[in-house]
């Protein structure tokens, strides 16, 4: 194909509708088309990047391949694609400002005045089409963050306009995502926030080609003719989104309104194919149709805010539905389990995945946790700060070492089994400076891990500032807790497991990362099949007894 087509997508009305969702749930349908095609998210905040922004105001800090930092729709966008987002993916205007601050700097600019246009709206235009260079990609999809009439979001509304004056109607389009409430005291669907919305788009200088209706209820052929003509577009272009059962229904259903079909058509582009869903038909089958349920808690902190653990929730829809199980989450704060909450918390489970995260608050209630699921042959997955938890408990229960610790939490521990990387030590910036992004892994014959991955070398996603103390390492293993994962190049421990425990892993870095519908992650497939035979086993017993 000669060039690169762009698609915009703005948001409307209100937040959390779900562009993100509609941006990959398109990309699926033009990917199973047979067209190349990729999302990038362009974020309104300050922050360079969401790593150092709490989950409870952001949700998950989403890690790439190449070690950036980004928004959780990256996730989305690999979890429906397959295929590997990059910092060229996410966008801040943190990220704009700093690179337009540093040409002035460096005195690019000629002794103009910097201003907002075009200086930033140019750099804007440039991420956009990044890309889209070299012709790698057919369509590049850009999710624009907010709303429009945001302050914020005004520079990227403006440099989507000039782009699309640039680049001309065959090559760039605007899909537009509204609400359409329905009050029930008039029993009837509204039109006008969504009139009101196109409108501010408008008056910024864009026409939306394609509205995209967030609704509760069926639009029907009156409203859609209604959205069409005061909102400038074609009702074919009208497009109904339903609230679904779960995100990945999504393409199906804009499949069956036709989305993908408006967009080849206004871009010009061919029509001839039928998109293959197959293998996504059959991942939805086996989701939706499970042939056992489990109950797997959770064990976190920010557990109020499922976006704090996007990637390894869906982990978990991916792998139960590889399992023909239906992965039933408990979400369990760890500031709340002590000595006598433990036993009711956590005794019905049929495993325990104590969680990511940083900081002192809720870290005795995830130790707590990791005994009670070591002791009583609960299968367990500890991740990233999880595995370091599992690291400490044992050392102090098993090994007897009173007081180890992580110099995170105690910086005076006598036992630091859990330290500081030595990389780490003359850090000062917190912003993309933990160890970040894919590295190598090499896992031990005849352990689990080994099992699980069938490969001898492993490359997975990591972030973080502390590690498994290697001076623990031989008292360690001689008690029981192997250390199965080892990273070649620095001899850092990545993975331990035990060795009479049905099945116990903690891992260093995040394997939800790389869990798509395509490819479930090997380990979370493993841990949901250990968690079966669990209750298989647990039901098993409870009939013996009767």
């Amino acid at each position: 194909m000669a060039d690169t087509k762009y698609i915009f997508v703005t948001g409307g009305v209100s937040s959390s509708l779900g562009k993100g969702i509609i941006a990959a749930s398109l990309a699926k349908l033009l990917q199973a088309r047979g067209f190349k095609a990729t999302i990038q998210k362009l974020d309104p905040y300050i922050n360079v990047d969401p790593g150092t922004l709490n989950p409870y105001e952001h949700g998950e800090c989403y890690v790439t391949e190449d070690g950036a930092e980004t928004d959780l729709d990256l996730g989305h966008y690999e979890r429906f694609l397959n295929v590997n987002t990059s910092q060229a993916n996410n966008v801040t205007t943190g990220r704009i400002y700093q690179s337009v601050i540093e040409k002035e700097r460096r005195g690019e600019f000629l002794g103009k005045t910097v201003q907002v246009v075009p200086h930033i709206t140019n750099e804007i235009k440039e991420r956009i089409q990044i890309l889209g260079q070299n012709n790698e990609y057919d369509i590049v999809i850009t999710e624009i963050g907010g709303t429009v009439g945001d302050i914020e979001s005004l520079p990227y509304i403006e440099a989507v306009r000039q782009l699309k004056w640039e680049l001309g109607d065959d090559n760039a389009l605007v899909i537009h995502l509204t609400l359409v409430p329905y009050l029930s005291a008039a029993g009837e669907l509204k039109t006008k926030p969504t009139q009101h919305s196109v409108k501010t788009l408008m008056e910024s200088g864009i026409k939306a080609d394609i509205l995209v209706c967030r609704t509760e209820h069926e639009l029907s052929d009156d409203i859609r003719r209604k959205l069409a003509i005061f909102c400038n577009v074609r009702q074919e272009a009208v497009i109904q989104s339903i609230d679904a059962p779960t995100i990945y229904d999504v393409p199906n259903m804009m499949l069956k309104e036709g989305l993908d079909t408006v967009v080849l058509k206004k871009l010009a582009l061919p029509d001839d194919t039928t998109p293959n869903l197959e293998r996504w038909n059959q991942f939805l089958k086996r989701h939706k149709n499970p042939k056992a349920e489990v109950h797997i808690g959770l064990i976190g902190k920010y557990v109020e805010l499922q976006d704090s653990y996007k990637s390894i929730l869906e982990a978990f829809i991916h792998a139960g539905a590889e399992n023909e199980v239906y992965v039933n989450v408990e979400y369990i704060h760890s500031e709340f389990i002590n000595d006598s909450t433990i036993h009711n918390k956590i005794s019905h489970l049929d495993g325990v995945l104590v969680a990511p995260g940083f900081g002192e608050r809720g870290i005795e209630g995830k130790i707590d946790a990791v005994r009670y699921a070591r002791e009583n042959g609960l299968p367990f997955l500890g991740i990233c700060l999880g595995m370091q938890m599992a690291v400490i408990e044992f050392s102090r229960n098993v090994l007897q070492l009173k007081g180890a610790n992580s110099t995170e939490m105690d910086p005076e521990t006598k036992h630091p089994v859990i330290d500081l990387m030595e990389a780490q030590k003359e850090v000062t910036h917190k912003g993309g400076t933990m160890r970040l992004g894919s590295w190598d892994c090499e896992l031990r014959e005849g352990s689990i891990i080994h099992e699980v991955y069938g490969k001898d070398e492993i490359k997975e996603r990591h972030r973080h500032r502390y590690e498994y103390n290697n001076k623990y390492k031989e008292q360690l293993e001689n008690a029981g807790m192997l250390s199965t994962g080892i990273n070649p190049e620095t001899g850092l421990v990545e993975i331990v497991e035990l060795k009479d425990h049905p099945w116990f892993v903690g891992v260093q870095y995040h394997p939800e990362y790389k869990s798509t519908v395509a490819s479930p992650h090997p380990l979370f497939v493993s841990f949901v099949k250990a968690t079966h035979e669990h209750s298989v086993k647990h039901k098993n017993a409870k009939m013996a007894q009767k």
